[in-house]
């Protein structure tokens, strides 16, 4: 069986996320998922990745439907993954008010483009366009786009959702799925609480969701978004347990060696 590849993103470290590529090289993370990039910055972080020996699975951006230069904006986010040698470009997208059909539309347009630099949208679970598993489904229907696809979040089906079942959720994803995003959460609507994984009042079920993920011949990008708790303000070397545990704890559920 493939391995699952574990990512995370620096900005789970909070303030601290200076200190991310290199505890991640130390804990045995050994991919990012990266904030969109100028690009005049691409060369000293490709430098960066490579003295800490990481390499970037997915860049993360986001577009407003609304605005028309959508496709122009996202042709630099396709262009930076390609750079970064990242095959996915997680999306949050909001439709902005158009019409349904013209999202869909624009979506296609971004497919165009992501299409012609090799690299594959992953649309973050996110109102108002994949509030959850219906809305997301009929979205990639209306799009109808190979490189159009599905990140699942595990926090946030619940964060914008009441009454969900999040591994009943996932499976309606997975048609379309294209990433994970791996995060924690008290299954609160509209609660910010979003500690280590298997931390605290957490409820995801996680071994559930690698297996769910895996039987369906999916390996990732699974990328670590660890978003804190409201109020916390974290040291430098709390930040880095929390990860280290997560690690830790996705190891103990055989997730990654």
């Amino acid at each position: 069986m493939p391995e699952n590849l574990i990512a995370c993103r620096p900005g789970c470290y909070g303030k601290h996320k200076d200190q991310a590529f290199a505890h991640l090289a130390r804990i045995g993370v050994r991919h990012v998922e990266l904030d969109v990039l100028p690009r005049e910055e691409w060369a000293a972080r490709k430098e960066e990745l490579r003295k800490h020996g990481l390499s970037a699975s997915s860049v993360s951006g986001s577009v407003d439907l609304s605005k028309f230069d959508s496709i122009e904006n996202f042709a630099h986010f396709a262009a930076c993954a390609r750079e970064f040698g990242a095959r996915i470009v997680f999306l949050s997208v909001k439709s902005g008010g158009r019409p349904l059909d013209q999202c869909y539309a624009e979506l296609r347009g971004l497919g165009d483009v992501a299409d012609g630099h090799g690299v594959t949208v992953a649309l973050e679970t996110h109102p108002d366009l994949v509030t959850n598993g219906a809305v997301a489904s009929a979205t990639m229907k209306g799009v109808n786009h190979p490189r159009i696809k599905l990140n699942f979040d595990s926090a946030n089906i619940y964060y914008y959702n009441t009454g969900m079942d999040g591994c009943a959720e996932l499976r309606k994803f997975l048609p379309w799925l294209g990433a994970v995003h791996l995060k924690e959460t008290n299954g609160g609507f509209k609660t910010w609480y979003f500690p280590g994984l298997h931390e605290g009042d957490g409820i995801v079920d996680f071994p559930a969701l690698f297996r769910i993920c895996n039987d369906a011949g999916f390996f990732g990008p699974f990328t670590m978004e660890i978003e804190g708790i409201k109020g916390e303000d974290l040291s430098r070397e709390q930040a880095c347990a929390r990860l280290e545990h997560s690690m830790q704890y996705l190891r103990s559920i055989h997730a990654v060696e």
